[in-house]
């Protein structure tokens, strides 16, 4: 059992996450700038982002989140076709990604794989 940061400008994807991972504490926010913020409020074992959102995007909430915090695990969330948005948030410190659409089990097999080491 973890604290999870869900980051989408999308309500139902949120939720759906959120439902997902109910097993664990699960921390909402709409857009990178309210995830920053949260996540050094509020920490987080683990951030799952979405790269494509109004006010600041995924790839910027990294970069801010790793100037303070090299270790947090940060998981991109991206849609098919952003090859290039996930090297950039790649290269910014995200861990590692998963391509939307995704199954419920890519989501637990990762967030598993994270919260058990």
């Amino acid at each position: 059992m973890g604290k999870i940061l869900v980051v989408d400008d999308a309500m139902f994807q949120r939720q759906m996450l959120v439902k997902l991972l109910h097993e664990h504490e699960v921390i909402e926010a709409e857009t990178g700038a309210v995830a920053v913020k949260k996540y050094f409020d509020e920490g987080a074992d683990l951030i799952l982002m979405d790269i494509t959102m109004p006010d600041m995007d995924g790839i910027e909430a990294v970069k801010k989140i790793r100037e303070l915090d090299k270790s947090v695990p940060i998981i991109m969330v991206s849609a098919m076709g952003q090859k290039m948005k996930v090297v950039e948030a790649i290269q910014a410190g995200a861990t590692s990604f998963i391509v939307k659409p995704y199954k419920p089990e890519q989501i637990m097999a990762a967030v598993s794989s994270i919260l058990s080491k």
